[in-house]
């Protein structure tokens, strides 16, 4: 498995090969959790604080384990 370089959001990041663009089809908050509402005032606070460190250290950070998680 190779590890490739590429821009996001202007910055240049490696990742797997195999797994570029694929955190959204592993991460628990994509699985129809009834608390994830990206964008919005209400979305999960564990969420949008992972989201927002992400954003500043130019990060992807799939969940894989999560104590709120419940099926929408």
């Amino acid at each position: 498995m190779a590890i490739v370089k590429y821009i996001h959001y202007g910055v240049e990041v490696s990742v797997w090969e195999d797994l570029k663009g694929q955190h959204s089809k592993q991460c628990l908050c994509y699985a129809h959790c009834k608390f994830f509402l990206p964008g919005r005032p209400n979305n999960c606070p564990l969420a949008q604080g992972l989201y927002e460190y992400d954003v500043k250290n130019h990060m992807v950070t799939p969940v894989f384990e999560c104590p709120k998680y419940e099926e929408e």
